[in-house]
């Protein structure tokens, strides 16, 4: 199933790019129509029945778009869906969706994890110099941990920079740890 969900989701992405519509504002479309149909089982039930008209399912989707304020191409992209009955997938098309169009857009992903709020001043900054370090673009998500006691830990891919300061703290323990064996 990842294949096929893979497949819609580069296609998807493909019209985005080409079409120059905004990347986010589809994004943010998708996820609110992925967690819609996540947390209503009736709508699921009605795009997902195969013995309902696909004319009937894309009328229930005409006005959920019109209600949610869903444009024309992501509207259009969830009847595609409907009509091939790939519902089901929803959520996993989404993720890959998300995953190809950052490839496409030359942007990454970074977790900022710090022991207190940063400022605007300080994210800005720590956007810039992870932009400079990764080369590309970065989407950062930023979340709060105090049992860091101090810094951040920042994560890009599979990539820790830990600059914190238990994470300090615990080098300093492995490297007495390793004096005391000898």
């Amino acid at each position: 199933m990842a294949a096929i969900s893979n497949r819609y989701a580069r296609a998807f992405a493909e019209v985005v790019t080409e079409r120059n519509l905004n990347p986010d504002q589809v994004r943010g479309e998708l996820r609110s129509l992925a967690e819609v149909v996540e947390q209503n089982s009736e709508l699921r039930r009605v795009w997902e029945a195969p013995a309902l008209p696909a004319a009937q399912k894309r009328a229930v989707l005409d006005a959920l778009a019109r209600r949610e304020g869903i444009s024309a191409m992501t509207r259009n992209f969830i009847a595609v869906l409907i009509d091939h009955q790939r519902i089901p997938l929803l959520d996993q098309i989404v993720r890959h969706f998300e995953v190809e169009l950052d490839r496409r857009l030359d942007l990454t992903k970074a977790e900022i994890i710090s022991a207190r709020d940063l400022s605007p001043e300080e994210k800005r900054v720590l956007e810039r110099e992870l932009g400079r370090l990764t080369g590309k673009q970065v989407r950062t998500s930023y979340s709060r941990d105090a049992s860091l006691l101090g810094g951040a830990v920042i994560k890009v891919g599979s990539t820790i920079y830990d600059g914190s300061i238990l994470g300090q703290l615990n080098k300093i323990r492995e490297h007495l740890a390793e004096s005391d064996s000898y």
